[in-house]
C-alpha cells in the first residue's frame, strides 16, 4: 500500500494542476507526445515484438495509430467539451464538462501501445490523470509510454505505472483518489471490476471479450472478402477483441468460400516476428498458445472438420500456425467461444436470415461485418440487424480515433475514442443562474 499511496497522493497532485490548464496547452503537449512516438516508431515496434510477439510491421502500424490518436484529441478535444447553452427559465444555465480526477487504465498485453493511448490521450485531454496497471508481460512498453509523457513535458505523474499484481488492483479502484475505471481485458475481468467498483460507487468502462461474425452473402465480391476475412483473423495473431472468428457464409458460395478462405490462410508465413516478411509471430504465452489447441481439439472431437493446422509446431516459442475449422455447429466450442489466436470457424448458414441469427446467437456484441455488393442491403443488416457495438460493411471491424468504440453484451459497456469517449470520463455539470 506505500507504493500504490504515494504513486496515487502525486497523480492527485498532478491532477489539480493540469485541471486548470487550457484545452490548448494540453494540446502542446500532447503534439509533442505524437512527435515522439513517431520519431521512435521502429523502437517501440521492436520492443511489442521482443515482449509479445507482435510482427515489427504490426507494431509499427500501431505506433502510427497512436500518432493519430494524439493529433486527434489535441485537435478536437476543446470542440468535444464546449460549454452548451440551454434555455431555461434561468437568466443563463449551460452545461460544462469538468475532470474527473484520477482515473485507473488496467489495460492487457495484445495492443500494449494503442490500447493504453486509446484510454489515456482522450481522459488526459479532458484535464484528468491517469494511472497506468499494465499487463505484467509488457512492463518494457508500459515505461516506455510513461517515458514518452514525461518527456513530452506532462506534469510529474500525471500519467504514471503502478506495478503491481492483479490482486491489488482492487486496493486501488477502492483509493479515494481514484475517481473511475477503464479495463480491457476479459469478460472474466471485467465482471470482477465492476463488482468493486461498483461497490465503492465509482464509473467503469468495459471493452472486453468478442467473437465477432462476418457474414458472407450470395452477392458478395469473394476475392475482397476472403482477403478482408483472413486479414481480419490473423491480424495480432488473431489476438484481439474485435479480430473476425466466425465466418457465416451462405449456403450456395458458401463451399467456394470454405475453399478459397483455407488457401489464402495456408499462404500466410509464420516466424520471429522481427523477420521479413512474417505476418504471424507467435503467440503472447504458452499457457495462451495450449488453451487455444484445447478448443481446436475439442471442437474437433465434437464433429467440427479440420481443413488446416490444429498442430502444436515443434521448437521454441508458443507458434501455432493458421487454423481452419469448418462445419461449425452451434453446441461446439469453436461455436460458442471466444478463440483467442489464428483459429477461423466456418459456419454454413441456408440463407441471408440464418446467417443474421446464427451472428447473433453469441454471449458477445463487440464487432461485426456483412460482405454484400448491395450496399443497401448490407447498410441495413448493420443498423438493424446485428448485435454489437461496431458494425461494418465490406470492411474488417476497426478502432478509429473518429468513431466511438466498445460493445454490447458480455463484451461491455461503455465506448471510447471520438466524442463518447472524451466524455466518459468527466462530471457533465449543470450550470443554473438566476
Amino acid at each position: 500500500m506505500p507504493q500504490i499511496n504515494t504513486i496515487l497522493n502525486r497523480a492527485e497532485k498532478s491532477f489539480q494542476s493540469w485541471r486548470h490548464l487550457s484545452f490548448k496547452e494540453r494540446g502542446l503537449f500532447m503534439k509533442k507526445a505524437a512527435v515522439i512516438l513517431k520519431t521512435n516508431k521502429d523502437q517501440y515496434a521492436r520492443l511489442m515484438a521482443q515482449e509479445m510477439g507482435k510482427p515489427f510491421t504490426q507494431g509499427q502500424s500501431e505506433i502510427e495509430k497512436c500518432v493519430f490518436v494524439c493529433d486527434f484529441y489535441a485537435e478536437h478535444a476543446e470542440f468535444f467539451l464546449t460549454p452548451e447553452p440551454v434555455r431555461s427559465e434561468a437568466s443563463n444555465s449551460y452545461v460544462t464538462y469538468e475532470p474527473l480526477g484520477v482515473v485507473l487504465a488496467v489495460m492487457p498485453w495484445n495492443f500494449p501501445f494503442w490500447q493504453v493511448f486509446r484510454c489515456a490521450v482522450p481522459t488526459l485531454m479532458a484535464g484528468n490523470a491517469v494511472v497506468l496497471k499494465h499487463a505484467s508481460n509488457v512492463c518494457g512498453c508500459a515505461l516506455a509510454i510513461e517515458k514518452i509523457y514525461k518527456e513530452a513535458g506532462f506534469p510529474p505523474a500525471l500519467f504514471s505505472n503502478v506495478f503491481v499484481s492483479s490482486s491489488k488492483v482492487i486496493d486501488l479502484i477502492e483509493h479515494p483518489f481514484v475517481r473511475a475505471v477503464s479495463l480491457t481485458g476479459s469478460t472474466g475481468a471485467g465482471k470482477s471490476i465492476a463488482t468493486h467498483a461498483g461497490a465503492v460507487l465509482k464509473k467503469t468502462v468495459l471493452e472486453l471479450g468478442g467473437s465477432d461474425p462476418y457474414i458472407i452473402l450470395e452477392d458478395a465480391d469473394l476475392e475482397s472478402a476472403v482477403e478482408t476475412c483472413v486479414n481480419s483473423r490473423l491480424i495480432n495473431g488473431g489476438q484481439s477483441c474485435i479480430s473476425a472468428k466466425r465466418f457465416i457464409a451462405v449456403t450456395s458460395i458458401f463451399k467456394e468460400f470454405e475453399e478459397r478462405f483455407t488457401a489464402k490462410m495456408q499462404m500466410q508465413r509464420m516466424g520471429p516476428p522481427l523477420n521479413e516478411g512474417v505476418n504471424l509471430g507467435p503467440m503472447a504465452r504458452h499457457n495462451l498458445r495450449d488453451q487455444l489447441h484445447r478448443q481446436v481439439d475439442k471442437s474437433a472431437k465434437q464433429g467440427a472438420k479440420l481443413l488446416l493446422g490444429g498442430a502444436i509446431p515443434l521448437g521454441p516459442g508458443a507458434y501455432y500456425p493458421p487454423t481452419v475449422l469448418t462445419r461449425v455447429r452451434p453446441a461446439m466450442t469453436a461455436y460458442q467461444e471466444e478463440l483467442f489466436g489464428p483459429v477461423a470457424a466456418l459456419i454454413e448458414a441456408a440463407d441471408e436470415q440464418e446467417a443474421i441469427q446464427t451472428a447473433n446467437d453469441t454471449v458477445f456484441g463487440l464487432g461485426a461485418a456483412v460482405f454484400t455488393r448491395d450496399i443497401k442491403k448490407g447498410e441495413r443488416i448493420a443498423v438493424q440487424e446485428l448485435q454489437a457495438g461496431c458494425c461494418f460493411v465490406n470492411e474488417a471491424v476497426k478502432s478509429d480515433p473518429r468513431l466511438p468504440f466498445g460493445g454490447i453484451k458480455q463484451s461491455g459497456y461503455g465506448r471510447e475514442l471520438a466524442e463518447s469517449g472524451i466524455r466518459e470520463f468527466i462530471n457533465i455539470k449543470t450550470v443554473y443562474i438566476k
